[in-house]
């Protein structure tokens, strides 16, 4: 092939980003600024007092009384050190680990005194214990600090395992050798399609490939759905047919990367390549309050139109794809899959 114009679009690679050295970046040992991080340090408090009230109770009454009053020190206490960490974690970033220790620590013995304020304002016969208040603040934060920086720690291998084994199960070789295959047969009945498909495959691996350091945004990746799409599209022409229901208001919502690209291409495994017949597949976006909603859903073969025999997959695309949310957004992240007629749906919500 003489004509070399269909490569000659592509243009040059961006330049890559030099990141900053390890040394420079500002790291966060501990972060509280999640929900399920706040549900689990007031179970943990809560439960620590439950434990000291059993020290001072005779009776179920007497242990339900000390906790309820435990309960109202603690409780306003720990909200308080969850309120403080979150809101001075730019500042805590700029100290060393050692100090970041401390700090977390102190501030616990500071909310702690807080807690006491508030049993000295109640009319009880118990003198208020300042200084064990204050220490037991102290030591309680200290465990909490330590448990969120092995969070953190354990964050990031499984990250990147979770990313890297997601981008095996992404980027197959019959994608791409499908692909290619295309882009030749048209590359002389139709050399500017060829050339369209080529361009789609080329941004797509760069954007699949490319060191994703940070979140990516859902407009990002319907963006990179939407080349994926376009290549397929060429590939199954009227058997493929997309709908798009997409919120724009939805779009700067945090995503990891690679996240609706390996659910689009489930849907045309298990819709429209196993199909004689057109194949629906809607992917809609939606925000509702502060929560945003990602739906994906195809439509699944009749028995006697499938081009293939159903073969039951491993789940990893799946499994990656929850693991990797819960990473990113913990608790507040929900994934769900159903079939409801024949219809497949996964249905993906999180914080907006």
């Amino acid at each position: 092939m003489k004509d070399t114009q269909i490569l000659s679009s592509f243009g040059d690679d961006p330049p890559p980003r030099t990141p900053l050295p390890a040394s420079q970046r500002p790291a966060l040992v501990f972060d509280a600024c999640h929900t399920g991080v706040v549900l689990r340090a007031l179970m943990f408090v809560e439960t620590v007092m439950g434990v000291a009230a059993l020290f001072k109770a005779d009776s179920v009454t007497g242990w339900i009384d000390a906790l309820g009053l435990l309960t109202c020190a603690a409780l306003p206490a720990t909200l308080a050190w969850l309120i403080l960490a979150c809101s001075l974690k730019r500042l805590l970033a700029r100290l060393t680990a050692a100090l970041q220790y401390l700090a977390g620590s102190l501030l616990g013995g500071l909310t702690a005194l807080y807690g006491c304020g508030l049993l000295a304002m109640i009319d009880h016969a118990d003198p208020v214990h300042w200084v064990a208040g204050a220490a037991s603040g102290v030591l309680l934060a200290s465990l909490l600090v330590a448990a969120l920086a092995l969070r953190a720690r354990a964050r990031t291998p499984a990250a990147t395992t979770a990313r890297l084994a997601e981008l095996q199960a992404r980027i197959r070789p019959h994608f791409l050798f499908n692909t290619l295959n295309s882009a030749v047969a048209l590359v002389r009945n139709d050399p500017a399609k060829a050339e369209t498909m080529l361009e789609d495959l080329s941004d797509l691996f760069r954007q699949a490939l490319a060191d994703q350091d940070e979140p990516s945004t859902l407009g990002q990746e319907l963006a990179m759905v939407r080349r994926y799409l376009a290549i397929e599209k060429i590939r199954f022409d009227d058997r493929l047919q997309v709908r798009w229901q997409l919120d724009p208001r939805a779009d700067k919502a945090k995503v990891p990367p690679l996240l609706l690209q390996p659910l689009v291409e489930n849907a045309i495994k298990h819709g429209v390549e196993a199909s004689t017949d057109p194949t629906d597949l809607l992917i809609r976006t939606e925000l509702r309050g502060k929560r945003v909603l990602i739906s994906i859903s195809n439509q699944l073969p009749a028995p006697g139109l499938r081009l293939t025999t159903p073969r039951p997959g491993q789940g990893m695309a799946l499994s990656n794809v929850r693991d990797r949310l819960r990473l990113l957004h913990d608790v507040e992240a929900e994934f769900t899959t159903s079939i409801k007629g024949d219809r497949y749906h996964v249905r993906i919500t999180l914080p907006a």
